[in-house]
Formats: structure tokens, C-alpha cells, sequence
């Protein structure tokens, strides 16, 4: 008798740990990882201010990286960061080369481009556009006291060494000025920086916001804006979120976008140029 006691204790202790055991499995998987759904993936170069660009700590509101140490800010961080609110996910930048944007949100990477990408016909073919969040006229980035500062017209840049981004439409804008100088397109902005600095360029299409920022950052650059200057389409110098075609995401991203007023916009962009990193 005494046996089987021992032995119904022994099989009913070895249920309750069998029990207990899978319950812990499961609360743990459960913990261990939030369900893609509750986060907003964000696509952007981090190297592009006053938009967004890359710094080493969370001051001014820096969201951290993902994968990374470092952390982005400008412009645009703060616009996903109202969206991301709106939608009730969580955040995650995803640091991506300006020509690897568009292909990590068709692979699903990334769930929205919010990188001061303009909504161009080209672009719209492969994926969808929110409504605009920015608009912005081109000007150029020049040396101070330069030969091409005091320029009026495109036109007064002709036989100088110009470039833009490449795969933009700032690159294409070029061929407008007669007899320019047309130099390789350049990966981003802080290598457009660096060899207008050097002198290997004469000057870089941008938009306002960046012209202004690279002015405010180094004492040696000048803004250059035209009273003759390029032709462009609206969307063109639009600034929008790329999303994935047919995402439900468009429809959510444009009511969040609408309730932010021209005026918070302004002064978000505003408060972008004032705390981008002297480095940019």
C-alpha cells in the first residue's frame, strides 16, 4: 500500500512540472519578441539634413537605430515618429542607402520610405505615395565667396562643375543650364559636401531645407536661389511616405498626415535645421 502511495505522489508530482513546464515555454515565446504587426519599420539614409541624419546619442529626440549604436534625427524622424504614434506601433529606423530604399519596401523590409523622396512618375510605377508632407523649391549649394555665390540665374553656371544625387531628379535638373559641366552623380549628400569643400565640384543641386542646413553647418558653403532657375514638376519638389502598392497603410498615413498643421510642419523643419549635427 505504502508503495503504490509513493507511486501515485511520484506520477502526480511529474504531471504538475510537465504542466508548469509548458506553461513557462509558452509565456516566454510570448515575451521574447513583439508580433511584427505592433512595429512601424521606417526606411531612411540618415545622411540627408535637415531631413534626417545620423548622431551618436538620443538628444533632440533621436530615435535609435536599428541594429546600430547610433541614432537618427531631422525632419523626417519626427514626421515617422507622429505616424508611428497614429498607427500605435513602435518605431524602428532602418538606416538604408538611398538606392536600396525602394527594394526594401517591395521585399517587405521596411514598411514605409520616409527619406525626403519626391513622388515622381518613375517612382509611382513601383510603389504607392502619401499625401505630400513637405514642398521645397531647388537651389544650389555653393562656396562662400565663390565665383558662383552671387548667380541669379541656372544659367550663370555655365561651364561649372555640378552634380547631384544620384537617382534623383536634382541630377536630371542639371542638363537644363547651358554648357554646364556636368560631373557624376554622387551617393549622397555628405560626399557632395566633401567635394564641394575640396574643390573637385563647383556646386550641388539640393532643396532649400538641405541648402540651409549646409550653409548653417559650414561656414564656407552658400545657398544659392535662383530668380531664374529650373523647371520642375509639383511633384517633383513634393516630399512624400513611399508605401508598398495597395498597402492599407496609404489611407491611415494620409489621415494622420492631415492632422498636422502647416504651421507644426514649419516649425518642426525649423527646429531640424537648428539641431542638425555640425558634421552634416
Amino acid at each position: 500500500m505504502k508503495k503504490k502511495i509513493l507511486l501515485l505522489l511520484a506520477m502526480s508530482l511529474s504531471i504538475i512540472m510537465l504542466v508548469t513546464g509548458c506553461g513557462s515555454d509558452s509565456n516566454s515565446e510570448t515575451q521574447k519578441e513583439p508580433a511584427a504587426s505592433e512595429t512601424f519599420k521606417v526606411g531612411l539614409e540618415c545622411g540627408y539634413a535637415p531631413f534626417n541624419w545620423t548622431q551618436m546619442d538620443d538628444s533632440n529626440g533621436g530615435v535609435k537605430i536599428d541594429g546600430s549604436k547610433e541614432y537618427a534625427g531631422g525632419y523626417d524622424v519626427e514626421i515617422a515618429k507622429k505616424i508611428a504614434e497614429g498607427l500605435g506601433k513602435e518605431l524602428v529606423i532602418v538606416k538604408t542607402e538611398w538606392d536600396g530604399l525602394v527594394p526594401a519596401l517591395t521585399s517587405g523590409k521596411i514598411d514605409a520610405i520616409i527619406a525626403g523622396m519626391s513622388p515622381t512618375a518613375e517612382r509611382k510605377k513601383t510603389i504607392d505615395f502619401s499625401d505630400i508632407y513637405y514642398k521645397s523649391d531647388l537651389v544650389m549649394v555653393v562656396k562662400k565667396g565663390g565665383n558662383y555665390e552671387s548667380a541669379k540665374s541656372i544659367q550663370d553656371f555655365k561651364g561649372a562643375k555640378v552634380t547631384a544625387q544620384l537617382n534623383t531628379f536634382h541630377y536630371t535638373v542639371i542638363d537644363q543650364i547651358e554648357g554646364v559641366n556636368k560631373q557624376p552623380a554622387m551617393d549622397n549628400f555628405p560626399a557632395m559636401r566633401v567635394a564641394l569643400e575640396s574643390g573637385i565640384i563647383d556646386g550641388y543641386v539640393s532643396e532649400r531645407p538641405e541648402g540651409v542646413s549646409a550653409s548653417a553647418a559650414n561656414q564656407n558653403f552658400a545657398m544659392v536661389e535662383f530668380t531664374e532657375g529650373f523647371t520642375t514638376s509639383d511633384d517633383d519638389t513634393a516630399i512624400a511616405v513611399g508605401i508598398a502598392k495597395g498597402s492599407q497603410l496609404t489611407e491611415q498615413i494620409n489621415k494622420i498626415l492631415a492632422g498636422i498643421p502647416e504651421e507644426e510642419r514649419t516649425n518642426i523643419m525649423d527646429t531640424a535645421i537648428k539641431n542638425q549635427p555640425a558634421a552634416e
